[in-house]
């Protein structure tokens, strides 16, 4: 069974993770990447638009399928060697979460709901994941992505390619 993933970071890491095809968590540690699988569905949730960034963005920035293969480690500049693994990415809008608080099991009826986030990689259910894709993509809440055959398949659902 397949398991549906919030990773957190700054908008502009995350666009740069898919323009390049990959996902990174925790500052480049390879432990939460561990527990991710092939067919395990993402979206990435951006508090900031910029690393350590006081600008509040608050919105989800990426939503995808994780490929086939393991965690793998980059060199990059600086020296700085994080682990990354490589996803899928799907066409979608930036998506801000204020617009969905009252939808999600996670968030629902919870002040400090943001407080969940601060480890940068959260499991949710599948139907939290489905109104966040929805809204990402414009499909109904009621189709369910619950077929991990294809990426194709995912993506008539709630994108378009």
């Amino acid at each position: 069974m397949n398991q549906s993933w919030i990773a957190v970071a700054s908008a502009e890491h995350v666009r740069l993770g898919r323009e390049a095809g990959f996902m990174q968590v925790g500052h480049g540690k390879i432990a939460p990447l561990r527990g991710i699988h092939p067919g395990d569905r993402v979206v990435y949730y951006s508090p900031t638009e910029t690393l350590g960034g006081k600008d509040r963005f608050q919105a989800f920035t990426a939503i995808g399928i994780v490929a086939a293969g393991e965690p793998y480690r980059v060199a990059t500049a600086g020296g700085f060697r994080p682990f990354r693994r490589d996803v899928q990415w799907l066409a979608a809008r930036e998506t801000p979460i204020r617009d969905l608080l009252d939808e999600l099991e996670l968030t629902k009826g919870k002040r400090h709901w943001g407080s969940q986030f601060r480890f940068g990689l959260v499991a949710t259910g599948d139907n939290d994941f489905d109104v966040i894709a929805a809204a990402m993509g414009g499909a109904h809440p009621a189709e369910r992505l619950n077929c991990f055959a294809s990426v194709a398949a995912i993506s008539s659902l709630y994108f378009t390619v």
